[in-house]
């Protein structure tokens, strides 16, 4: 069995897949991460269903990868940011489409300045997580039709930043800092993988979560030189206060290689609410600045209170 670790590609991580006949639906799908997960699913012989709040890129996106790939790439307009475009969104694609495979819920914003949603929601919070929890349980009509389906939520180191506040989630009645509230929507994706896990495993429906890697692309939009000169100085930081040396950057390729091989690696036939990186599934860690899952992101209890504070706040509830 092939070994994969930090510096493996997507493309290395799928060389032995065949994805014929497989449908994946990829969030944030014209850009960055998500782009590179489509195109090599794609050149692998995936439908692939490209979602995303622009129409004209996510066009040029379909274009470019059918083009590189011969593959057949559908779009879907939404924006996670408004629960109206999602429950639009959800609509549209029960109507185009017959089922999803692989649902992978990679789109996202980081360190933002404080602003909110259509709806009133921080909008890392409302964007990172509420969207894609309100999106994945209204297109799950067309996971449950995917064969061996599985569910992927990109989340990121930084859940180690912060917890989730459960009572004061859209700052409300805190002072905002943008790093924290960055923090509480990556655990918040990590939580929602363990809580479809216990929704969902026992019929077959499994969920991942992962940090990718430090990757520089867009996501990085909001960040001004101040910012990222305080990011390199944590991590340094950080690094040495665990007498380790700081982690490279990954390339794009590297980083969509944990998202591939999450979606498709044997070893986690039959088990989810994992939290991966480095292509491999990560240990429970409350100290270590450089690997590791938070234990209180993976806490089912927790999960719990995330899944009915999610339904509370999109006004909506999900049995299984």
């Amino acid at each position: 069995m092939a070994q994969f670790g930090f510096e493996s590609t997507a493309d290395q991580v799928l060389a032995d897949q065949d994805l014929t006949g497989r449908t994946a639906f990829i969030t944030g799908g014209y850009s960055g991460l998500g782009k590179e997960t489509a195109r090599a699913m794609a050149a692998k012989g995936a439908h692939v269903i490209l979602s995303g709040r622009d129409a004209t890129k996510l066009g040029a996106a379909a274009d470019e990868i059918a083009v590189a790939t011969g593959a057949k790439v559908d779009t879907l307009v939404c924006d996670l940011a408004s629960l109206a475009s999602i429950r639009s969104a959800a609509k549209d694609a029960l109507a185009r489409f017959d089922k999803i495979d692989l649902l992978i819920n990679n789109a996202g914003v980081m360190a933002c300045p404080l602003s909110r949603t259509a709806d009133g929601f921080e909008m890392q919070f409302g964007t990172n997580h509420l969207g894609h929890f309100l999106l994945t349980n209204l297109l799950m009509p067309l996971v449950e039709k995917g064969a061996d389906p599985r569910i992927v939520n990109l989340s990121s180191r930084g859940h180690h930043i912060d917890q989730m506040h459960f009572n004061d989630p859209n700052y409300q009645d805190r002072d905002y800092e943008k790093w924290q509230a960055y923090g509480q929507s990556k655990t918040a994706n990590v939580l929602f993988a363990v809580g479809l896990e216990q929704r969902l495993g026992g019929r077959g429906i499994h969920s991942y979560s992962l940090h990718p890697g430090g990757i520089m692309t867009n996501l990085s939009r909001h960040m001004s030189e101040d910012d990222m000169a305080a990011l390199m100085t944590r991590i340094r930081k950080s690094a040495e206060e665990s007498g380790q040396e700081p982690q490279p950057f990954k390339t794009i390729p590297q980083g969509a290689a944990t998202t591939c091989w999450a979606a498709t690696a044997a070893e986690l036939d039959n088990a989810g609410g994992l939290y991966c990186e480095d292509c491999h599934v990560a240990d429970q860690d409350d100290t270590s600045p450089q690997s590791g899952v938070r234990s209180y992101a993976i806490d089912k209890g927790n999960a719990d209170r995330l899944w009915a504070l999610s339904e509370k706040l999109v006004g909506e509830s999900f049995a299984y």
